[in-house]
């Protein structure tokens, strides 16, 4: 028996007549005929009842017509799926990001992919530095990563994503929350929090405006993510700089100010490059437009 003889089968009994059911098939209707003895013979039983004039499903041919329907309407989903899965419209997507880009990036990206690809789940990996991410993408843990440059290694590739401004977070009650325009040189005296990383572009990007103002800023608190970050500045501990997406989403303890001296920082798409995924191509080219 191979799955021939079942959808032989099946063609006849939907019709109830070899002739049409061979046309179906386009087959000739002795050989069909000898495909349905075939199976008969094989399952040891009547499938259907023959006369000259009608033919008519049998109550074994009845189950077995039942659960034939059942088993090729699985078969063409599977089938669908698998197809689904190698045209990179299907699958599970193993997203990595920075604790900031989940404020501000997720619920666009999450709805981007849905309306796009409904048949692709989302797995996100958030609060995650971009060293950690670039070695998710290595091992295998993560399929795309939304993390900022540099990212090092011939193995790995990225696409431009967006660009940011950079704000200043303060605690509600900071001196200089009623000021009407910050500067970097304001801040010479401040705590700073920042990340705990030594690869991170934040910090690197506080380091060289604070030296730009004369002074080297005093970290006195580190986080490892963006959200632990937002909430030592919201506990008074210090000043941080962020990015703007992160003010759509209000922390309490902590007011965003404008600083224009930050300027803008880039995050881009992290993937493995010739990445077999071909889910992997289809979202870089979805979430950047190309």
């Amino acid at each position: 028996m191979d799955l021939r003889h079942l959808r032989y089968f099946a063609a006849v009994a939907e019709t109830c007549h070899f002739g049409r059911a061979a046309e179906r098939l386009q087959v000739a209707q002795p050989a069909l005929s000898l495909k349905v003895r075939q199976l008969e013979a094989e399952l040891g039983v009547t499938l259907f009842e023959r006369t000259t004039r009608q033919v008519s499903l049998t109550t074994a041919g009845e189950f077995l017509k039942s659960e034939t329907d059942q088993m090729f309407g699985r078969l063409d989903e599977t089938i669908a799926g698998v197809r689904r899965l190698s045209a990179g419209q299907a699958g599970l997507l193993r997203i990595g990001m920075n604790g900031t880009a989940a404020f501000s990036h997720l619920p666009h990206i999450a709805r981007v992919v849905k309306q796009a690809l409904p048949d692709v789940a989302l797995g996100i990996h958030a609060d995650m530095l971009t060293p950690a991410q670039c070695e998710g993408l290595r091992d295998g843990t993560l399929e795309v990563g939304i993390l900022r440059p540099p990212v090092l290694g011939r193995d790995l590739a990225t696409a431009p994503f967006v660009s940011e401004s950079l704000v200043l977070a303060l605690p509600t009650k900071h001196r200089l929350v009623g000021k009407a325009r910050i500067s970097v040189s304001d801040l010479r005296d401040e705590s700073w929090v920042c990340y705990s990383s030594p690869h991170s572009a934040l910090n690197a990007r506080v380091t060289r405006l604070c030296a730009g103002a004369g002074y080297t800023p005093r970290r006195e608190h580190e986080a490892a993510g963006g959200s632990v970050l937002l909430a030592l500045v919201a506990a008074g501990l210090g000043v941080a700089i962020v990015p703007e997406g992160v003010r759509s989403h209000p922390l309490q303890g902590v007011v965003f100010r404008d600083l224009p001296e930050a300027g803008t920082l880039d995050l881009v798409l992290g993937y493995r490059a010739g990445s077999d995924n071909p889910l992997v191509g289809v979202v870089v080219s979805l979430l950047t437009g190309s």
